[in-house]
């Protein structure tokens, strides 16, 4: 209901009933009698459907309550017309279904009073505006034996079934399995001007005159998208959800949100995160994703359209939908299941009631956010928003967990990485984050971001749309004794490929010591069952060069706990993979370019040996030039990427693994040299040397 325009409507009471409906087993020979609260709005959308089905025979249209009429012509003759729906009960009309389309915070009296009339009801999205109501509506329904179907259109898609099928691991008639369901992600990219929050006096509100309205982005224009990916997860009652997590945002002038991720888990661990804004840069059908570990589903809920992506290639279907009314009333006169049942709005609910009772949405800096338009056509863009949803969805990250400039601070897990840190002396920004609340597969680890040069340029990039997994600054291995503490897929030899495994390992912070230009890590390195492979003491040193560059020295000391092997991509035959070891994850920049001493670009420097290896380029901020020195205890080769993605690191295992055995240590030393402004070859070596 995403436009309703009704303002008020009499407060109804059940004091007005009409006569008890017919047995709704029985079947039905007469069009079933229908009335309609709420003819604007998305009300127009039932007024049309009913015209349809009222040309085929199946209903009458007898009675409609808004206290705008509709326009001359726009009814049957028959129909009658009343001011709310107090009067419409106090009609003879004898409705079978009262379908009831108005503001979100008149549904609970309204669906109370049609339940306390005897008639079946049709309550479009969302149910009501607290769990509470909710609660009182189930209770209200249950004791007049009544049904009630909730206006999630969506539900009625014939693709939910498939869907369903998909997550539960099976291939369907029409679409190849795409393994074993890992999690579900919503994404939601529409676009609402001034105008359409200037529509009504509720429109945009989290209350209206001490009453609950919600009306946020996930609560009414795109609650589809909630609600369709928790039926596909399974999740129809509130205690199917394990937790529900919001961080909410607006950019425009209201009180509700307007661009937010919603985080929710099921009991069974089931990780469905939604991501959705009305500041988009144009307006993009929303869509559902299942990722599996052989494919992804995107379920196009508007258009009823799936498309599976799997190794083999990419196939598209598209489904039929079934009527949500249609469907109530074959429910009422044969006993089909309802499609979108209250009941099975429970979960739904959790979610609108975590989002009730959260702090008010924080407001976007106007610095972060165009307007394009004039006057009431105006509407808000969020930057690179596009971008932002697929990073939030990919690693179900919250916008304050993506370090974004505009979101709340991350406050859980990050803090500066020396103590205290001198603003005077343009001391740069370094945040260790400890990586606790990342999802199993990006293989939790601390790491450094954001890591800025000294005028404040951002050098590092993580949780990017191309790789989640790469965070920031770091150390991590892609294979040790068959856990993967990298990240993302693992290459198998056997296979000759990348799999989706679940095998990732962890590592934890066990201690942690701050002093103003050192800071020392114990960590414990914990394999996919839970057992301590590595200990790890990490020790970061600062250095001001000068007012425009410092120095960062990584290094870290490895300690086997049993005889470990350490692996990577190239160790298991993927040739020119052998990432693994210290890393570094840049932000996008243009005009990059990477050098050592002895080659120049990324297919000459990858792979080679070098002391050192350089990489400028136009930050976001300015030009910026980053120098890695390797480490002094080996010649471990470079791994490099700069066309695909921007990340440089020391390569550990490059095509051969290192064994490690029982209580013996392995170092490395890494020295990073962070530059404002674009150095030369020269002004490079005088920094090396000065190691």
């Amino acid at each position: 209901m995403d436009t309703p325009s009704i303002e008020s409507i009499t407060n109804p009471s059940p004091r007005h009933m009409a006569p008890a409906n017919r047995d709704s087993s029985a079947s039905r020979t007469a069009p079933a009698r229908i009335a309609l609260v709420g003819v604007h709005g998305f009300g127009t959308h039932h007024l049309r459907n009913l015209e349809r089905l009222s040309a085929q025979g199946v209903v009458e249209l007898v009675a409609v309550a808004d206290p705008h009429p509709p326009a001359p012509g726009a009814l049957p003759e028959t129909t009658a017309v009343h001011a709310n729906l107090d009067a419409l009960l106090a009609g003879d009309h004898r409705p079978d279904v009262i379908i009831v389309a108005t503001p979100i915070q008149t549904h609970a009296p309204l669906a109370l009073s049609v339940l306390a009339s005897k008639a079946d009801l049709y309550l479009e999205k969302p149910p009501v505006a607290s769990m509470a109501d909710f609660l009182r509506l189930q209770e209200a329904a249950e004791a007049a034996g009544r049904s009630v179907q909730i206006g999630f259109q969506s539900l009625g898609s014939l693709a939910l079934p498939a869907l369903e099928k998909l997550a539960g691991g099976a291939a369907t008639g029409e679409l190849p399995g795409i393994g074993r369901l890992k999690g579900i992600s919503a994404t939601g990219r529409w676009v609402r001007d001034r105008a359409y929050y200037q529509r009504s006096r509720w429109a945009g509100k989290r209350s209206l005159d001490g009453v609950d309205v919600v009306d946020g982005v996930a609560t009414n224009p795109l609650a589809h998208a909630i609600a369709t990916a928790l039926r596909i997860a399974g999740a129809r009652k509130a205690e199917d959800l394990a937790f529900v997590d919001t961080d909410l945002y607006r950019a425009n002038d209201i009180e509700a949100d307007d661009t937010s991720v919603i985080r929710m888990r099921t009991v069974n661990g089931l990780p469905i995160t939604c991501a959705l804004t009305l500041c988009a840069t144009e307006p993009v059908e929303p869509y559902v994703t299942l990722h599996g570990t052989e494919g992804t589903a995107v379920f196009h809920y508007t258009e009823d359209k799936v498309t599976v992506r799997v190794e083999a290639g990419e196939i598209t279907h598209v489904f039929g939908r079934d009527d949500l009314t249609e469907n109530l009333l074959q429910h009422l006169s044969g006993g089909t299941p309802l499609l979108s049942p209250l009941d099975h709005s429970g979960a739904f609910m959790r979610v609108l009631e975590a989002i009730r009772t959260a702090a008010a949405p924080a407001l976007i800096p106007a610095k972060y956010v165009d307007w394009v338009g004039a006057g009431d056509q105006a509407h808000a863009v969020i930057p690179n928003i596009e971008d932002i949803l697929e990073r939030a969805t990919l690693a179900h990250a919250s916008f304050s967990e993506l370090g974004l400039p505009w979101a709340r601070p991350a406050t859980a897990g990050a803090e500066a990485l020396f103590s205290p840190e001198d603003a005077e002396a343009n001391a740069p920004t370094t945040v260790i984050r400890s990586g606790d609340g990342l999802e199993t597969e990006l293989a939790p680890r601390p790491y450094l971001h954001p890591v800025s040069t000294r005028d404040g340029i951002v050098v590092t990039d993580h949780l990017a749309a191309d790789h989640v997994w790469h965070l920031g600054a770091g150390f991590a291995v892609q294979d040790v004794n068959g856990s993967n503490f990298w990240g993302g897929r693992s290459y198998r030899r056997t296979a000759g490929k990348y799999m989706d495994l679940t095998d990732h390992g962890r590592i934890e912070i066990a201690e942690i010591t701050h002093d103003q230009d050192c800071t020392v890590l114990d960590l414990r390195w914990l394999a996919s069952d839970g057992s301590l492979v590595l200990q790890e003491r990490r020790t970061y040193r600062r250095a001001l060069i000068d007012q425009h560059t410092w120095r960062l020295d990584i290094q870290t000391r490895l300690t086997a706990v049993v005889d470990a092997t350490l692996g990577s991509p190239g160790s298991h035959g993927a040739a020119g993979s052998g990432y693994g070891g210290f890393f570094w994850r840049l932000p996008v920049n243009a005009s990059p370019r990477v050098f050592s001493s002895t080659a120049e670009g990324e297919p000459s420097v990858h792979g080679s040996v070098s002391p050192w290896l350089a990489w400028t380029g136009e930050f976001d901020g300015g030009p910026a030039t980053l120098v890695f020195g390797s480490p002094s205890e080996s010649p471990d080769p470079w791994f490099v990427r700069c066309q695909g993605y921007p990340a440089v690191g020391s390569a550990l295992a490059w095509d051969t693994a290192v064994e490690l055995a029982a209580d013996t240590t392995l170092t490395r030393s890494n020295t990073v040299w962070i530059s404002d402004g674009t150095l030369g070859m020269q002004e490079i070596e005088r920094l090396v040397a000065g190691r």
